[in-house]
């Protein structure tokens, strides 16, 4: 089975094929497409990650501005392009056998670009950057749930990819809500502690030593069960006391919520944490 990585490099060398049908030449297509793989495999550098093919790929562009360029070259040159079998001259990049003798052009981020071009380009990426991160906080997640059927969506990126990349951050958050799950069992005390807050300090420690989040994911992730706990509790359980005033009305109430409100918490926290993964930019330092 073709691997996730070489299926989305084969997938856009056959959209730029397909593009460069009926306009460059049969032997221009397939000197193009050979160099256009071949640069693709060169900046790939043997990598089976699909999030980093599919930012190879993006640097790449769309595959009919390739043609587009292609025909451009040619042209510059004096070769004809076309389907016409009877224009004359072959395209610079071919010899007699269809052998590749030029380096695919330039793609949009080679360091030979002039000075002043790779400085704004800079500033834009990182105004584009900081839109996706702040300006536009529902884009990731639509990508996320775009991730199943469209793997460049998402830089190649689905639960799957997710848990072979981060184990550790993924069992850290099956952690956390094995931690609600255990909340409406009445289970024994482990030394003082009941078994849910063992759990859930297990699962926030390993969220709060990871390298992948930053430190606000860790904060709303570890933070969130906590919260729901002692701020839902205490709102909820003092909108339940209703006309029975008084502290142990208060308690009786606190206690009654405050358990559902850790498990709300907790679901919360972990969306966002699983959120922040999938996201095809990863999470912002």
């Amino acid at each position: 089975m073709i691997e996730r990585a070489d299926q989305l490099v084969l997938n856009y060398v056959s959209k730029a094929a397909d593009a460069a049908h009926g306009v460059l030449r049969a032997d221009q297509r397939l000197d193009f497409v050979k160099r256009l793989r071949a640069r693709i495999e060169a900046e790939r550098r043997g990598s089976q990650n699909a999030r980093d093919v599919s930012k190879v790929l993006a640097r790449f562009g769309d595959p009919v501005a390739l043609v587009e360029r292609e025909v451009r070259r040619l042209a510059d040159t004096g070769a004809s392009t076309g389907s016409d079998p009877s224009a004359g001259g072959r395209a610079s990049g071919s010899t007699g056998g269809g052998a590749s003798t030029l380096r695919f052009p330039a793609i949009v981020d080679d360091r030979d670009g002039p000075p002043g071009v790779r400085a704004y380009r800079k500033i834009a990426q990182e105004r584009l950057d900081r839109g996706a991160g702040r300006g536009l906080p529902f884009v990731g997640l639509r990508r996320a749930a775009m991730s199943s059927a469209n793997p460049m969506a998402t830089g190649g990126r689905d639960a799957r990819t997710v848990v072979k990349e981060h184990p550790r951050d993924t069992s850290a958050m099956v952690m956390l809500v094995v931690a609600a799950l255990l909340v409406p069992f009445d289970l024994p005390l482990l030394a003082i502690f009941p078994v849910p807050l063992v759990v859930w300090a297990a699962g926030a420690a390993i969220v709060l030593l990871s390298e992948t989040w930053n430190v606000r994911d860790k904060a709303v992730g570890a933070g969130a069960p906590l919260l729901g706990y002692t701020v839902g509790g205490v709102l909820i359980g003092g909108l339940r006391m209703g006309a029975q005033p008084g502290l142990e009305a208060f308690l009786t109430q606190f206690y009654a919520v405050s358990g559902t409100m850790f498990m709300i918490g907790t679901g919360l926290g972990v969306v966002w944490l699983a959120y922040r993964l999938l996201d095809a930019d990863g999470p912002v330092s």
